[in-house]
């Protein structure tokens, strides 16, 4: 028997099920990564669907020849990657077994994602539009693992879900039954489409310059990336920062992390 939601049960049990699902997805770091998540669809559900979504997503390219296309570009983004990559354990230490998979594909959009699980992507045009520095690409891409590190795509599903409370008990715990046809389109949704909240962002910059310092790269260069995305728009926002604003109080908060990282970034350089 299933109970509708507006009855008295359904009310309590959604309820408990919300309560239930509230914990947190990492370890707090230096810069204090500790807030609860609402965490309503499992994890191994979306990470089934994002390797699934990436796979099609780079064979794709792949037949376009637009997959790892220029050589140097490729080794460049995998070799900042394998520094950036062992210092997820600080934040999680399963995330060192995570399937990881790192490409490049060409594109004009300046861009780079991260998807759950480890799935990685880094857009020409963002190398070749911005130029960043190995630092400042480093920061780019420690944002990006930010996300999921944090597993803020899961979140947002979760949140969607408890919003519109369309989802069974059993379904909701387990990611499966009725969730798990609309899943897909959810995750894409969440990837490459709708921009993360204020303080997703918040804590994906923080990550991300922590990432970035105890890898060896100057945090600070994250600021510098802002500036040179901000640029690169010429007047109308660029394909990264439609989804990820870089107000005066970001770049601020910026500045005030990247510095409380820098003794990682000394210890690292001496390394």
């Amino acid at each position: 028997m299933r109970l509708p939601w507006n009855s008295p049960v359904g009310v309590w049990l959604l309820a408990l099920l919300l309560l239930s699902a509230c914990s947190t997805t990492t370890q707090p770091g230096a810069v204090g990564a500790d807030r609860k998540q609402l965490l309503l669809v499992s994890s191994d559900a979306l990470n089934q669907s994002a390797a699934k979504q990436y796979a099609q997503l780079t064979q794709q390219a792949a037949q376009k020849g637009a997959l790892d296309a220029d050589p140097a570009q490729t080794a460049r983004v995998k070799r900042i990657a394998d520094r950036l990559i062992p210092q997820t354990a600080v934040f999680r230490p399963d995330a060192k077994g995570w399937s990881w998979q790192v490409h490049v594909l060409s594109s004009k959009d300046v861009n780079a994602w991260c998807m759950p699980g480890g799935k990685i992507a880094v857009y020409t045009g963002l190398i070749n539009q911005v130029n960043p520095t190995d630092d400042e690409l480093a920061a780019v891409m420690g944002h990006e693992i930010a996300h999921a590190l944090r597993e803020h795509a899961r979140e947002r599903v979760s949140q969607e879900l408890a919003s519109s409370a369309v989802v069974g008990v059993g379904a909701a715990l387990l990611g499966v039954g009725r969730l798990g046809a609309d899943l897909g389109g959810a995750l894409a949704q969440v990837t490459f489409n709708l921009p993360f909240s204020r303080e997703h962002e918040r804590e994906a910059d923080r990550i991300g310059v922590e990432l970035a310092a105890r890898a060896g790269y100057d945090p600070r260069a994250a600021v510098t990336l802002w500036q040179k995305m901000e640029k690169a728009g010429g007047g109308s926002p660029t394909e990264f920062l439609s989804t990820h604003p870089a107000p005066e109080s970001r770049i601020a908060d910026l500045e005030v992390y990247s510095e409380k990282v820098m003794p990682l970034y000394e210890q690292a350089r001496k390394r």
